[in-house]
């Protein structure tokens, strides 16, 4: 039997206390019923549809967040009071693409007055506003300290985005712009690694020297497995405070003429303080024959004297972004021409009678740098799991020499001979691989292949 009390108001007749019920008794609201001055439980009552656009927070509710379209702003509670309190929960696990970020509105979040940006997939927290001070604090445990600017590297921009693991890969083949939102934290990433390939030279014309590989530059401040990344790699990342960075591909250098005329120089490839230089042009059998300097040197041009390969590493990078040309073979009317240099190897010497020299081979990052959804790119080399850029186009033969040099792996193109009547070799598209030198005839040398830049950063733990 229960009993019933129909009453407007219950006041206390003394004291400061008003008791209601007694041990272990349970006092419920009736369904349909609120209540208001009580304050929270440290609990709140979660809304079940996700929000997927900017809206303003109230107190007392829990909000999942679905950012799969697109970032959402959330304003946190206006004038809040002493033990008010929200939640939010990653909907989908795509904070780490698209942020939530919260708008203070006013008052601080953890002690401190910038938004916070939340970018961990999967992340859920609580607040709850304690004072003027410290104002909105985290109560749960987290993956990531939320208060202030974020803890990691935020950044888009790119013809390709991979992420693999904790980190991510911005991935350009062509010119564009890495936008940084959030420079990140030392406790999360501050820095990104490079890898920035230049465009490979253009090959010589007539008894022609290979094009030179695309500078070679690259960082690994974040460790990756065995094999180990290219021994020409810088091991501090580079700082990148929160703007746009333009960011240029570098062009691979056309190839001479069917004269007797050298290639062109490759174009540069930049990422803000890092440039890698273009590929030094093979010469071909008209005098100057002294191959062309840039990332790696291009081949010396055949013909009765042969002259030397160009100079790599020009300008003189710490570790070095590329090696010399090789030498084009003299000593008769008809000669062949030098190799271009690669990353990691000179170019090779022209054989007198007997060959073009062959391209020098490029340098290696390790597929775990990109990921193994990453598109493909580079060479596969003779290091497993590893891909192969920068490398010198092969001298092309003449009309007693029947042997062309070699493509140097990593994009290089090999040289041509007078028996092969094929179109000219080129260096492969986003390598930075040298042009293949050509025979003594009507055809031009090889153009170099265009560049890459890729920026690699660990965006969550």
């Amino acid at each position: 039997m229960t009993s019933t009390i129909k009453v407007n108001k219950i006041e206390k007749v003394s004291g400061s206390t008003i008791e209601i019920g007694g041990a272990c008794t349970a006092v419920n609201l009736a369904s349909g019923a609120t209540q208001s001055g009580f304050g929270r439980t440290g609990t709140v009552d979660w809304c079940t549809t996700a929000k997927t656009s900017p809206f303003t927070a109230t107190s007392g509710d829990g909000f999942f967040i679905n950012t799969t379209s697109g970032p959402v702003t959330v304003t946190l509670p206006s004038s809040p009071s002493s033990g008010d309190i929200v939640a939010f929960s990653d909907y989908a696990s795509t904070f780490s693409c698209n942020a939530l970020t919260l708008c203070r509105n006013s008052q601080k979040v953890n002690g401190d007055t910038n938004n916070p940006i939340l970018n961990t997939n999967g992340l859920a927290f609580t607040l709850v506003y304690v004072d003027a001070t410290r104002g909105w604090k985290q109560i749960n445990d987290a993956t990531e300290n939320i208060s202030g600017a974020p803890a990691y590297v935020t950044a888009t921009g790119g013809n390709s985005t991979i992420t693999c693991g904790d980190t991510k890969t911005h991935i350009f083949t062509s010119d564009g712009n890495f936008v940084v939102s959030a420079a990140g934290k030392a406790s999360g990433s501050n820095t990104v690694d490079y890898f920035v390939i230049a465009g490979g030279g253009g090959a010589g014309g007539e008894m022609g020297g290979g094009g030179g590989a695309g500078g070679f530059r690259l960082s690994n401040s974040l460790s990756v497995p065995a094999p180990t990344i290219s021994p020409l790699a810088a091991p501090a990342g580079l700082a990148v405070p929160a703007q746009t960075y333009p960011i240029s591909v570098g062009a691979g250098g056309a190839g001479g003429d069917p004269a007797p005329s050298g290639g062109a120089k490759g174009s540069d490839s930049t990422f803000s303080s890092i440039t890698s230089t273009g590929g030094g042009f093979g010469k071909a059998s008209s005098a100057p024959t002294t191959g062309g300097p840039g990332g790696s040197g291009g081949g010396g041009g055949g013909g009765p004297s042969g002259g030397p390969g160009g100079t790599g590493n020009d300008p003189s990078q710490s570790p070095a972004q590329g090696t010399n040309g090789g030498n084009a073979a003299g000593g008769g009317s008809s000669e062949a021409g030098g190799g271009g240099g690669g990353a990691s190897t000179a170019g090779g010497n022209a054989s007198p009678g007997a060959s073009g020299g062959n391209g020098g081979p490029g340098s290696f990052i390790a597929d775990a740098v990109i990921g193994p959804t990453a598109p493909s790119f580079g060479t596969p080399g003779p290091v497993g799991s590893t891909r192969f850029f920068a490398g010198g186009g092969g001298g092309g033969g003449a009309a007693n020499v029947p042997t062309a040099g070699t493509a140097g792996t990593g994009g290089g193109a090999g040289g041509r001979t007078p028996g092969n009547p094929g179109d000219p070799q080129s260096g492969t598209a986003n390598t930075g691989g040298g042009g293949g030198g050509q025979k003594n005839g009507s055809q031009a040398g090889g153009a170099g292949g265009s560049g890459i830049v890729m920026i690699r950063y660990k965006f969550q733990n």
